[in-house]
């Protein structure tokens, strides 16, 4: 398998399956583009005509949309359990992942992905701040819902987790502090050794797109 990803720096995107490879060690040929190069979309073409990353290709099997992505995984590495065991609990995960797929524009627009910043700060309006008081609740109530049978969102570690990490490194790079449990899910995100894997990574990478270099510090 080869899975074609954009910067870690600033691929919040490419994170998603990236993450549920890595968690779960299957094997798989990292490819690296450079987002914001001249050769990027011409790259990218010889892998997918979507222009989109991130792209998985599994001989010759093409998968773009990187929550496609992960369901192909699931269904194929993992045998379904990226998902929860549970038909209810798996419906709650899968509706958290669809949430994160299609909403939280402000925090996209806003606050955007870059991983190896810290300390940024960056004006809250009211959308960012309903974005953000969204998320509060969700880590919230799945933490005190599920924290019996594990530490992630859902119990044990899922595809919603993978959806969610981009979000929990934006909240480490601008200082967005959630409430209770919502940020002991946060911080338990940020102890998992893959997604500090992604983070050195994105560390030592030479690129800097200005425009995704956002707040104060």
């Amino acid at each position: 398998m080869k899975l074609i990803i954009g910067s870690k720096n600033y691929s919040s995107w490419s994170l998603r399956p990236w993450l549920l490879l890595a968690h779960h060690q299957i094997p798989f040929e990292e490819v690296r583009l450079s987002l914001g190069s001249a050769e990027f979309k011409q790259q990218l073409a010889t892998y997918s005509p979507v222009g989109l990353v991130p792209v998985l290709q599994d001989d010759d099997l093409v998968i773009w949309d990187s929550l496609a992505i992960c369901e192909y995984v699931s269904e194929h590495y993992l045998n379904n359990q990226g998902w929860p065991a549970s038909a209810m609990v798996r419906a709650q995960a899968r509706s958290a992942s669809a949430e994160m797929h299609s909403g939280f524009g402000a925090i996209r627009s806003q606050l955007p992905m870059n991983s190896r910043a810290t300390g940024r700060r960056v004006p809250t309006d009211g959308q960012l701040a309903k974005d953000i008081a969204r998320i509060d609740q969700l880590f919230n109530r799945c933490r005190q819902t599920f924290c019996h049978q594990g530490p992630w969102l859902f119990g044990q570690f899922s595809i919603a987790d993978c959806f969610y990490a981009p979000i929990v490194v934006r909240f480490r790079s601008y200082g967005i502090v959630l409430s209770g449990d919502g940020q002991i899910y946060a911080d338990w995100q940020l102890q998992n050794p893959a997604l500090q894997q992604w983070i050195s990574d994105a560390e030592q990478e030479p690129e800097i797109i200005p425009g995704d270099e956002v707040g104060q510090t």
